[in-house]
């Protein structure tokens, strides 16, 4: 049997065809009882609208190309879930694309999004090629989430203060009366101003000189890389300041690995507080950088940047809270030796 079409619902209902498509765009325009006679004749046919159709007739998808930068990253799942459940109650549905895929690949997965004539972008975390992203906000309404880059006319930002964030850990560590604090740094805008918290708050606290900046990658095998090499060093930090959740994780598996305990020998504080930093036997003191918050309001930004492209674009950032668990706590005393005798 053929499915049944919007002409079948019209006779069914005995109205107009025009009148069911007022009927299913919600228009307030139509009497109670035509309406009621319309639903009754779709549920009772099973129609179902055809989504081509109502977007050659609407010129709108109801979609959004969603680029993140690497699907590994949990924090992004909680980003996601924010902005799903924001352009989800608009009507809007979203198309995933991996950014990890498109450097392996070489292909402009922005590209893509405006093929399918998406009806807005969401850009999420940085991103190696900034450029994708100045060519497509030229042609549909953009929004960055989760970083500070690029800035591009026309295009809003919504980002966590990551400044501020990497302030709030660092004094944490130091009002727990550690002085000798490494920091395993990020990549890109985010990587920069989270460094810049750390090493402005050592500076003001006259501890520059005990400072130590280790480049990581963002990944839970950098910080395993990164604590491995702070913590076979002469002078050991006595904690650990990571970029991210997955390089805290790296890092407490690589003390473990060198034997030394958490937080007895060794604090550590994370970023992003994703599901990682809740699990009971890790429990890591982090940074909650608002992912959920980020998304949905993210998804308000495109949805009003739908309404009107031509708005000038703008900068939101959310408040960052430390989160304390199980993995900071003071410095143990010069004389009690740990168990590898440091």
């Amino acid at each position: 049997m053929r499915p049944p079409t919007i002409r079948d619902v019209a006779e069914r209902a005995g109205v107009s065809k025009s009148l069911v498509s007022l009927v299913l765009r919600g228009s307030q325009q139509v009497r109670p009882e035509k309406r009621r006679a319309v639903l009754a004749a779709v549920e009772e046919l099973g129609y179902r609208p055809n989504a081509a159709a109502r977007s050659l007739s609407e010129r709108r998808t109801r979609t959004v190309g969603v680029l993140l930068n690497d699907l590994r990253n949990p924090w992004f799942v909680e980003l996601l879930d924010g902005l799903n459940s924001e352009l989800y109650a608009s009507g809007l549905r979203t198309l995933l694309a991996d950014g990890r895929l498109n450097r392996r690949l070489g292909e402009d997965l922005t590209h893509t999004f405006t093929e399918l004539r998406v009806d807005g972008l969401i850009a999420v975390g940085t991103l190696p090629d900034p450029a994708a992203v100045r060519t497509a906000a030229a042609r549909v309404p953009t929004v960055v989430a989760g970083t500070r880059e690029p800035v591009l006319p026309n295009v809003d930002i919504v980002a966590g203060d990551d400044e501020l964030g990497a302030r709030l850990a660092t004094e944490h560590l130091i009002g727990l009366g550690h002085r000798h604090i490494a920091h395993i740094a990020g990549q890109g805008v985010v990587g920069e101003l989270r460094r810049r918290g750390f090493e402005a708050v050592m500076r003001e606290h006259g501890l520059s000189g005990s400072a130590t900046v280790e480049q990581g990658d963002l990944t839970e095998e950098g910080g395993y890389r990164a604590a491995v090499r702070l913590l076979s060093a002469p002078h050991r930090p006595t904690a650990v300041f990571a970029f991210n959740d997955m390089a805290g994780v790296g890092a407490l598996s690589a003390a473990e690995e060198l034997g030394l305990r958490v937080p007895g020998d060794l604090s550590l504080v994370g970023y992003d507080n994703t599901y990682l930093a809740r699990l009971r036997h890790l429990w890591l003191t982090t940074v909650d950088n608002a992912g959920h918050d980020i998304g949905r309001r993210a998804a308000r930004r495109l949805l009003d940047r739908i309404a009107d492209p031509a708005r000038p674009g703008g900068v939101a950032l959310t408040a960052p809270v430390l989160e304390v668990r199980g993995t900071t706590a003071p410095p143990r005393p010069a004389d009690w030796p740990s168990r590898t005798g440091h």
